[in-house]
């Protein structure tokens, strides 16, 4: 090599760029080594579980937690390393902050390695909860120094971490000036690259619709245990950082609470299990509005649903049923875990992600039921692939698997946006079903009737435009759904099959009686079972929560389980509810009322049945049922939050 070469190699490597590259690749070997002694320290939690592909699983998504945490942490020192200002280039200047970086990363390798110990007592990462927890605490400095003592090899492997940034972290060089305006464009240049892999690496890649949190951990790992390996503990205080603790309120005395509500779903003593394959339909923004049969007391209605209202005629549905949530990451929960959604963004709250929760495919699994997921999107969309396999599904088919089987068409059937056109991989789903070991359960997500509203450029012309943008995609849909039951019908799983049909939430509306508080949340919920067992529609009240135990109670599940709905087909039309949240008020639909309730008083009652509107506001006019209903859903909330934060969510004795 020539000393030309040599010293062009030595100018690019002591560039601002290259350096800071450098210098973070070092907080990447500090972070990795953390989490190794992380797994080496609490071994005995994973041992009997963890194999070569699991670990390869654990440490390549480690990468995106590490990521982020890391993006965290050097924001100051990037941004002041890169600012594109040339009277910063003084060797004072890069020493000074080379030692903000390092303070910043040794507080992350502190807190990792606290934590490494911490765990075997709380069995979760800490998040910014520890402040509150221990904000009381007044011989917390006493317990620390006293841990720090008997983990001495903790400490000393922080040390060396610690001394091992110092040793090499380093600074760029300075340089002279001889041309400003190519050092500004050079330097303008790396400073916008660099801020934009900085907010990718912050919200955990390139493909992630939204910033992953806590939860994304658990698609890399098979138990929600060993996704604490997966995290680091900067990131998820990073991550709670916005989040507000669940506050229980003790609106009863416990005896009281469980007269009223209990939260656990008992079997029937009588009951008698038969093991039919399951499947439920997720169908994405299928509001009840656009659905001909649920609406039949419309004069001229246009139904854009003519498939799934013929399938109605043969099936078990409820004149008034209802969401949970608003979003479609409420959804899974509430349909699939009977926990409905009664705080912002609560399964991504640290409460909830560190503990143990079950599931549809948790429970049959007992029973010997083979478990998967379909979703169509990339395969970290929305966190899906995340939850299903913390409530214990087998499997995950998402586009990644899809396009590992290229007889579907691969990228060709994307959307280009979402995921694979509903119809393809309605397709792929029931040619996947016809693989499978019976008894099976088995949900699909599906994507096409989503914001854009785009469908296919050959399906325009068999599927208009409607009355709103979502019409077509709904109807486009619903053929899917035609086209999926021709062929199922033909495989030899189907007539053992329990299918379910919900929506995740409602979308656009056209009718005023959809865009109230009530209306908004209207979904189809309905149960078809090809032996004709289950047929009419019931005049009184569902939602997501009820699908998890009339499933099992339909079944004839023979174990107790944590649930906050019920099942529909052992409780009386009158006592039938629904309860659910939006904007900080919670609603509770009992009877012909919907009373709306803050946490704390009475805000309003509605005959959401009469008064569609929800125009004339009754709760003076009837104290004595608003009260009785607010009472009702004080006790369900109770409940809910006591049991996301201090109970199980789950029955232990479960086999």
């Amino acid at each position: 090599m020539t000393k030309a070469a040599k010293h062009f190699i030595k100018e690019v490597l002591g560039t601002p760029l290259i350096t800071l590259l450098w210098n973070l690749l070092m907080v990447y070997i500090s972070f990795m080594v953390c989490r190794v002694v992380f797994i080496w320290y609490n071994y005995s939690l994973y041992d009997g579980y963890l194999t070569t592909d699991l670990l390869w699983s654990m440490f390549k998504g480690s990468l995106r937690f590490d990521t982020a945490a890391i993006m965290y942490l050097s924001v100051l020192y990037t941004f002041l390393m890169l600012l594109p200002l040339h009277i910063k280039e003084k060797k004072g200047y890069y020493k000074f902050i080379r030692w903000i970086l390092i303070i910043l990363c040794s507080i992350g390798i502190v807190i990792n390695l606290v934590d490494t110990v911490y765990y075997q007592f709380s069995g979760k990462r800490t998040t910014i909860s520890v402040f509150t927890e221990f904000a009381n605490e007044t011989n917390l400095g006493q317990i620390i120094f006293k841990e720090v003592i008997n983990s001495w090899y903790i400490t000393l492997i922080g040390l060396l971490l610690i001394g091992f940034l110092i040793k090499t972290i380093r600074n760029p060089r300075t340089i002279v000036f001889n041309h400003l305006p190519s050092y500004y464009v050079v330097r303008t240049f790396a400073f916008l690259t660099m801020a934009t892999f900085s907010v990718v690496g912050m919200r955990g890649g390139w493909t992630s619709s939204h910033p992953i949190t806590l939860s994304n951990a658990n698609q890399y790992v098979n138990r929600p245990v060993e996704a604490v390996a997966v995290l680091n503990t900067p990131f998820c205080f990073v991550r709670t950082l916005d989040k507000k603790q669940m506050v229980v309120t003790r609106y009863f005395s416990e005896e009281e609470l469980e007269k009223r509500f209990s939260g656990v779903i008992l079997p029937d003593s009588n009951a008698v299990f038969r093991d039919k394959n399951v499947v439920v339909f997720i169908l994405e923004s299928f509001g009840a509005e656009y659905i001909g049969a649920l609406n039949k007391d419309k004069p001229d209605f246009v139904s854009y649903t003519p498939f799934l209202d013929s399938l109605i005629e043969e099936s078990l549905t409820f004149r008034y049923s209802f969401a949970n949530g608003r979003k479609s990451i409420d959804a899974m929960p509430s349909i699939l875990s009977g926990i409905p959604m009664f705080v912002e963004n609560f399964v991504l709250t640290p409460t909830l992600i560190n503990k143990n929760v079950s599931g549809l495919a948790e429970e049959l699994a007992g029973k010997g039921y083979y478990s998967a997921f379909f979703h169509g999107a990339e395969n970290s969309s929305m966190g899906f692939k995340s939850y299903s396999r913390s409530i214990g599904y087998t499997d995950y088919f998402g586009l990644t698997e899809f396009n590992e089987e290229p007889q579907y068409g691969g990228m060709s059937k994307f959307d280009g946006i979402w995921a694979i056109w509903d119809e393809d991989y309605l397709q792929y789903f029931c040619d996947k079903m016809g693989s499978f070991k019976q008894p099976f359960v088995s949900s699909i997500f599906t994507a096409t009737s989503h914001h854009p509203f785009a469908i296919p450029e050959w399906s325009k012309d068999k599927f208009p435009e409607g009355n709103l943008p979502i019409h077509k995609c709904v109807r486009y849909s619903d053929n899917g759904l035609r086209l999926f039951f021709e062929k199922a019908k033909e495989q030899e799983w189907f007539n053992n099959t329990l299918f379910v049909f919900t929506a995740d939430h409602t979308n656009q509306s056209e009718f005023a009686e959809y865009q109230t508080e009530v209306g908004k949340f209207r979904v189809p919920i309905i149960f078809y079972d090809p032996s004709g067992e289950l047929k009419g529609e019931r005049n009184c009240i569902a939602q997501q929560t009820d699908i998890l135990p009339t499933i099992l109670g339909y079944l004839g599940y023979d174990l107790p389980f944590i649930c906050f709905g019920q099942n529909l087909l052992s409780t009386k039309d009158e006592d039938t509810f629904a309860a659910n949240y939006i904007n900080g008020i919670f609603q509770y639909m009992k009877g012909d009322y919907v009373v709306q309730f803050d946490g704390t008083d009475i805000m309003a009652m509605y005959n959401f049945k009469t008064d569609t509107g929800l125009k004339e506001n009754l709760k003076d006019r009837y104290p004595d049922i608003a009260s009785e209903l607010a009472d009702e859903l004080k006790a369900v909330i109770q409940q809910y939050l006591e049991r996301m934060n201090e109970k199980e969510l789950v029955i232990s004795q479960q086999p």
